[in-house]
């Protein structure tokens, strides 16, 4: 009783961050991390439950007390290879998993007092592990002489690729682009995730024995079915990429960009790096972006960095629904965006030569929920107004990319486009094909595409092992 009152007093540690006037204007992470005190400090609080519910909310099972005590004890090296046992992406998922809303949200510390920080102690592990080159390769199974081919090297993907390699089966990822790490390294900023540190995760796996084939547009350079010609199985990890838009008078004009393509501008093709990367990218004063989820945020916190003078972030319900990680709000809120709630665009206003000043706005109210549980935005008539901007980015959401399934007959589809998947573990209408993350949910976490990915390789490894 004595210890458990002692672990009480101890408050959840802050992580050390740039100060907010300073990182606006550069790409560095914001947070630094926890110091080896500040860790072992905060794995102190932790209760060791014997029937934690912190791990029910972690998608792929995380052993969250084992890694905990361990880091505690000061056994860093040891923390990062118990998180390895069921996570390839530690130090990706200690970054951007939103762990309020899963682990951390079941922590019995957080009943009485602020929840365990999960997520940055699985972050310091994972860096521990790599700052100082304390790689552990955990061992393989025997060859199964099974071949399977992962297409997408995103979270889903490189979660597939990392659990059966272990499990004894040649894996081959086939990434469309020229870099492997999906919506890691094209969508989230330097300042949330670098790249480095997405690529040691890659170099893990790699040295696993995973084989990795960039700019292979499966769909294009070879087909799904053709891939069954060679391997045992397929799983098809694509994301959910393709751009949306609004559909109002004006949305062509020059200087409005999707988030897809600003965000890849930006850090895909380093725009970010400039001048050592000199990648076109519009750098307005009087930036707009178009939502208020994650996306959304990093659209506007690049921004900022990239120049700009005066962010908004334009939403057309209120604080209460907006789906960004609190983090990431209030990072934006300290870095001085300016948040416009109830406010939908309704026409893009440009100039003489085509390139967009402003756009013409619409006040809101909310109504009853909708279908996603969130009070339905209703225009107010007569409330419009105008807003100045001289660059428009359009974060409302992505949608399925079709050139694979249009090239792969019999793989059934929903009304959006997304693939079907008739279990929890990803099987498709097409035998020996899995699909998981993005491309059967539509836009999540990478968590939770990590999740499926897990479950799709635990029923690739049985449908292997019982042919």
């Amino acid at each position: 009783m004595t210890e458990q009152k002692k672990k009480e007093k101890i408050p959840r540690q802050k992580m050390p961050e740039q100060d907010p006037a300073v990182r606006a204007r550069n790409f560095a992470e914001v947070p630094c991390g926890y110091t080896p005190e500040l860790a072992q400090l905060e794995a102190r609080r932790c209760l060791q439950c014997k029937k934690p519910k912190c791990r029910d909310g972690c998608p792929v099972e995380i052993e969250i007390p084992n890694f905990i005590a361990l880091i505690a004890e000061g056994d860093f090296a040891g923390a990062a290879r118990k998180l390895k046992e069921r996570n390839s992406l530690p130090a990706v998922c200690g970054r951007v998993c939103p762990q309020e809303d899963q682990c951390e949200k079941l922590c019995i510390v957080g009943k009485k007092d602020e929840p365990v920080a999960i997520g940055r102690l699985e972050r310091f592990a994972a860096d521990w592990e790599r700052e100082r080159g304390k790689l552990f390769i955990p061992p393989k199974a025997p060859p199964t002489g099974k071949k399977v081919a992962v297409v997408g090297a995103g979270p889903a993907g490189l979660t597939v690729a990392g659990d059966l390699i272990l499990q004894g089966h040649d894996v081959t990822i086939f990434e469309a682009l020229h870099q492997a790490g999906g919506v890691l390294v094209y969508g989230i900023p330097e300042f949330r995730l670098p790249k480095k540190i997405v690529q040691y995760e890659i170099d893990y796996l790699q040295k696993l024995g995973v084989d990795l084939k960039l700019n292979h547009v499966i769909g294009k350079i070879i087909t799904a079915d053709e891939l069954l010609q060679e391997f045992d199985a397929v799983f098809l990890g694509l994301g959910a990429g393709l751009p949306q838009f609004m559909n109002i008078p004006g949305e062509n004009l020059c200087n409005i960009y999707s988030a897809n393509e600003y965000l890849t501008r930006s850090n895909l093709m380093k725009a970010y790096l400039f001048p050592e990367y000199d990648t076109p990218v519009a750098r307005g004063r009087q930036v707009a972006v178009i939502g208020a989820g994650n996306v959304a945020m990093d659209s506007a916190r690049t921004a900022l960095r990239l120049g700009a003078e005066q962010v908004r972030i334009v939403y057309r319900r209120s604080r209460a629904e907006m789906p960004a990680r609190l983090e990431e709000i209030h990072h934006a809120e300290e870095e001085g965006l300016q948040f416009h709630f109830l406010t939908a665009p309704i026409k893009c206003i440009g100039n003489e030569d085509g390139w967009v000043t402003g756009m013409e706005c619409i006040r809101m109210e909310l109504g009853e929920p909708d279908a996603s549980g969130r009070r339905r935005p209703i225009p107010l008539q007569g409330s419009e107004f105008m807003m100045a901007c001289d660059l428009l980015v359009i974060a409302i959401g992505a949608g399925a990319n079709p050139l694979l399934a249009n090239a792969t007959p019999g793989l059934e589809l929903n009304k959006w486009g997304y693939i079907v998947a008739r279990d929890e573990n990803g099987a498709t209408s097409k035998p020996a094909v899995w699909a998981g993350g993005d491309i059967v949910t539509g836009s999540a976490t990478v968590i939770l595409a990590m999740g499926a990915g897990r479950k799709a390789a635990n029923a690739i490894h049985r449908y292997l092992t019982n042919r």
